[in-house]
């Protein structure tokens, strides 16, 4: 049996971070349907290919942190440690011998070696930068994680969209309608969002330049 960790959503400014593992008997079946990182993969791709390792995985286990507990957790822990934390229950579950891990950290050793001391000592941990893309273990467990990280955008967006009426994108800091979104809301309501990672520079700034704004209208 082979098992593989990875995670969707380190980085967006709304929406949860989803950190998935597979475990399969066989991971031949992986390499015939080309699963890889799936970021490289379109999104109806990745729904075909999500049930494809579902039918076929002996187990999976996935752990989604909200932006409220992700914003709770940074008073005390870096997002390397959440991240450590979250990688660590989804191995304790899933119990392998051996786990491949997509390190976010720099350093790929000291990330597995962070997970390592969670866990008992029979389970060796493998972490390697890029491991969605060099195991293929890794590249179905990004695909699980990045597809349930996109349904609940996806129910976020039906929830928060029909308030403004404008597209709340993906969720990512770099996306120009998330921007908007969040500015739009700000400007709106006087607030962030629901499911906005308040602790974010991305929030934090436009949250500032509101309130800036508003004192210099007054």
């Amino acid at each position: 049996m082979v098992c593989g960790v990875d995670e969707a959503g380190r980085g967006p400014v709304i929406g949860p971070l989803v950190i998935a593992g597979v475990i399969l008997q066989d991971e031949t079946m992986l390499s015939k349907y080309n699963i890889r990182d799936s970021k490289k993969i379109t999104p109806k791709r990745r729904e075909v290919l999500e049930h494809i390792i579902k039918q076929h995985a002996e187990a999976i286990e996935v752990v989604s942190i909200p932006a409220l507990d992700i914003d709770d957790m940074r008073k005390v822990m870096t997002l390397n440690e959440i991240e450590v934390f979250a990688f660590t229950k989804v191995i304790k579950k899933l119990k392998p011998r051996s786990c491949y891990v997509d390190a976010a950290d720099v350093n790929e050793k000291r990330f597995g070696e962070d997970i390592s001391s969670g866990l008992p000592k029979s389970i060796q941990i493998i972490s390697k930068h890029k491991a969605d893309d060099i195991y293929p273990i890794v590249g179905a467990a990004s695909i699980i994680a990045k597809t349930e990280r996109d349904r609940q955008i996806q129910h976020i967006a039906d929830k928060l969209e029909k308030r403004l009426h404008i597209p709340l994108g993906s969720g990512y800091p770099s996306d120009q309608l998330t921007q908007k979104f969040l500015k739009t809301w700000v400007a709106s309501y006087g607030r962030l969002p629901p499911h906005t990672r308040k602790s974010w520079n991305t929030a934090k700034r436009i949250l500032s330049e509101s309130k800036r704004r508003t004192l210099d209208e007054f």
